[in-house]
């Protein structure tokens, strides 16, 4: 078991290391210094390349590869062999709204039980001994009765890590979005519009009215779901559980997620308002590691591909628009 947890945290810091080089690299994709850095690092041992695969994958790099022929179109060095560095990963589809707290100040800070400011992330340690890690410009509500333990997640993200209580469901509520956990620990982010649950371990049982989730779904360790509450579209998928909440190590895995609602999650770690200009930028979709120590330089990764620039205009205010 001991071997188990060492291997499993040394995985853990390779996948974090490949993010940062991923992110360095999205951010200046014709450097040769970040390509040759990559190439050096993936060629280390197989498990530095496993990680950069998961990395990759992640990014939704699915054909595009930094070839001998592209490097020469771009003027840049010649590809990694057959440690292939791969970059891009871009797919489009769905409607979102950006914003980052959406429900009025005033009206949040009066259903809250607990909130956060930006850039803080707060623990909160619940009377049945569940605990709540709360993401930043985030808000929960929590109602415990002798039958049931309800939490209402009002706005932006948390992780929760929940005491086992048979007699009394832990459920999690947000937008029209139902999580139930028994005895687990699961994240549940709500970002323009769209809902997001992301098993760690045990399981959770998913529920919405009005769409295919009314029969409720099980998510079992690494699923994780995003649930539209416009349109009730739903979209699935898996990951490793050192991937769930990455956001309270400083960065954000995303996996085709919209970039409204990335902007959304980014924002709460940049000061004042982010608005985007174009709205029709926020149905984008985009995948990526994403660096939450520089949320601006985030900010920008994720709209550069869509031909957007993100300008600080005021110490309160940063606007998201077309070049």
């Amino acid at each position: 078991m001991q071997a188990m947890t060492e291997a499993q945290t040394e995985d853990r810091r390779l996948f974090r290391e490949a993010a940062d080089l991923a992110i360095r690299l999205q951010n200046d994709p014709a450097n040769p210094v970040s390509i040759d850095m990559v190439r050096t690092w993936v060629a280390r041992s197989p498990r530095h390349e496993a990680a950069w695969a998961r990395v990759a994958a992640i990014h939704g790099m699915t054909g595009k590869i930094l070839s001998r022929q592209r490097a020469a179109a771009e003027g840049g060095v010649a590809g990694m062999s057959r440690r292939t560095l791969v970059i891009g990963g871009l797919i489009g589809a769905g409607v979102a709204a950006a914003g980052s707290l959406t429900v009025p100040g005033a009206l949040l800070r009066a259903r809250a039980d607990h909130m956060t400011s930006t850039a803080e992330i707060r623990r909160i340690t619940l009377s049945d001994g569940s605990e709540i890690t709360l993401g930043p410009d985030s808000a929960v509500a929590i109602d415990f009765t002798d039958a049931r333990r309800t939490i209402g997640l009002l706005a932006g993200m948390a992780y929760f890590d929940v005491a086992r209580d048979a007699s009394r469901p832990f459920s999690v509520l947000s937008g029209d979005l139902t999580a139930t956990a028994l005895g687990t620990a699961f994240d549940v982010s709500n970002d323009a519009g769209f809902v997001s649950v992301s098993v760690d371990h045990g399981a959770v049982e998913a529920r919405a009215a009005d769409s295919e989730f009314r029969l409720a779904e099980r998510l079992n360790p690494g699923d994780w779901i995003t649930f539209d509450n416009s349109s009730h579209a739903i979209a699935r998928g898996t990951r490793e559980a050192f991937q769930i909440a990455a956001w309270r190590e400083g960065m954000i895995v995303a996996e085709r997620e919209t970039v409204s609602a990335m902007v959304a999650k980014i924002a709460r770690w940049q000061r004042g308002s982010v608005v985007m200009a174009d709205p029709s930028l926020g149905s984008r979709v985009v995948s990526g590691v994403f660096d939450l120590a520089d949320p601006l330089g985030a900010l920008e990764a994720v709209v550069r591909p869509f031909g957007a620039k993100v300008r600080n205009i005021t110490p309160f205010m940063t606007v998201i628009s077309p070049v």
